[in-house]
């Protein structure tokens, strides 16, 4: 059972290195038979000799594994054979796979012993076993060519495997840094999306649900102002449609038809003004030395801000007045939302999303938001943008 276990995990780099022994064992131990019926004056093969022939092919099943061990394996059977006087024949296909093997997987200081050590072994040691003559110097020449040929070879194989392998990480490191900047690009259109939709959903519906109210409380006693209140609900349903439309087109990708509707910026302030005004607020707008050119970023966060600001005011203030301030100051657009509302505990003190989309907005120019309660009564906002980038 354990010598299963064993061949199966010594097969598990791949019937491909099965097919290389098996074949390998075929040319070795059949070629050589083949030559060995023209040298006469060889030792004649025996099973012992057949059996250093199939060593080495079928050590090559594991060379994956253990390159090194396949490799001195393949050198003692292939010497040992030498050194018996056996005939010679095809008796190095094994050694020198396991050769290739060892050096091309990095274990080039095995790899360059083994060469150096069968120069010197197959070259003056078998010839001195076998009582046969020194070898000529051309065929001393013509050995370590061979040698060094099969060295080159082997490192070219290598040098090539390397930069396969090299590019291949290039290429997975290039595309993991592609998919994550395409997850933070992700990211922060959809913080984008949410923050659009956020403050042109909020915003109206505020409105709507503050009118819709108005609309119920003087339903009996005073029917003339249900269709003030009617009126205000129309026109806040038909502006958040018309704002939806223009984050959906925002949307769209490069070389689809453009958005028809310009995106909103702080010259729709009195828009924003109206709306407010008609669930009751009395609203004092005042623009004050502001830059006829905005950049249109800090126009459009700017008028988000504005316009969230006053929803928190229609929502949760419970204010009757709220005043609002734009102007230059020292190279930035300065606005400030200031109401006079006793607030709703728990819900005006910062903790929504609105000013945290608000914060994101002016955070993301370089700027920054404070908001907070003001002396007496009230809540404050208060955001610096700069004109210039930062």
């Amino acid at each position: 059972m354990r010598a299963a276990s064993a061949l199966r995990r010594l097969a598990a780099g791949g019937r491909g290195d099965v097919v290389l022994a098996v074949l390998a064992a075929m040319g070795q131990v059949g070629g050589t038979a083949l030559a060995a019926r023209h040298q006469a004056s060889a030792r004649p093969l025996d099973v012992f000799g057949y059996l250093l022939l199939a060593a080495g092919p079928a050590a090559l099943i594991a060379r994956r594994r253990w390159p090194v061990a396949v490799l001195i394996a393949a050198f003692a059977a292939t010497l040992g054979y030498e050194l018996l006087g056996y005939p010679g024949g095809p008796i190095w296909i094994a050694l020198i796979i396991a050769f290739g093997t060892a050096l091309i997987t990095g274990h080039r200081v095995a790899a360059y012993v083994s060469l150096l050590a069968g120069y010197v072994g197959f070259l003056w040691l078998t010839a001195l076993a076998n009582g046969q003559p020194a070898p000529s110097a051309w065929v001393a020449v013509g050995l370590a060519a061979w040698l060094l040929f099969l060295l080159a070879a082997s490192e070219l194989i290598r040098n090539r495997r390397a930069f396969a392998r090299a590019s291949r990480q290039r290429v997975i490191e290039e595309q993991r840094s592609q998919y994550e900047a395409a997850q933070r690009q992700a990211s922060e259109e959809r913080l984008g999306i949410a923050r659009d939709l956020h403050d042109v959903v909020a915003h109206s519906l505020s409105l709507i649900n503050v009118q819709a109210g108005v609309a119920l409380e003087l339903m009996e006693r005073r029917p003339e102002q249900v269709r003030k209140a009617l009126t205000a609900i129309k026109h806040a349903s038909r502006d958040a449609l018309v704002d939806v439309q223009s984050v959906l087109d925002s949307l769209r990708r490069p070389g689809e038809e453009a958005p028809r509707a310009p995106a909103p910026g702080l010259r729709d302030i009195e828009d924003l003004v109206r709306r407010a005004e008609a669930t009751g607020l009395v609203v004092d707008a005042r623009v004050t030395e502001a830059p006829l050119a905005l950049p249109r970023s800090v126009d459009a966060a700017g008028y988000r801000i504005v316009q969230e600001a006053l929803t928190n005011v229609v929502r949760h203030a419970d204010a009757t007045s709220v005043s609002v301030r734009i102007g230059e100051e020292d190279g930035d657009l300065v606005i400030e939302v200031e109401d006079d509302g006793a607030g709703r505990p728990g819900v005006s003190g910062g903790g929504g999303s609105g000013i945290r989309g608000m914060t994101e907005r002016a955070t993301a120019l370089g700027g920054q938001l404070t908001t907070g309660r003001r002396p007496g009564r009230g809540f404050g906002v208060r955001a610096r943008l700069p004109l210039v980038p930062r």
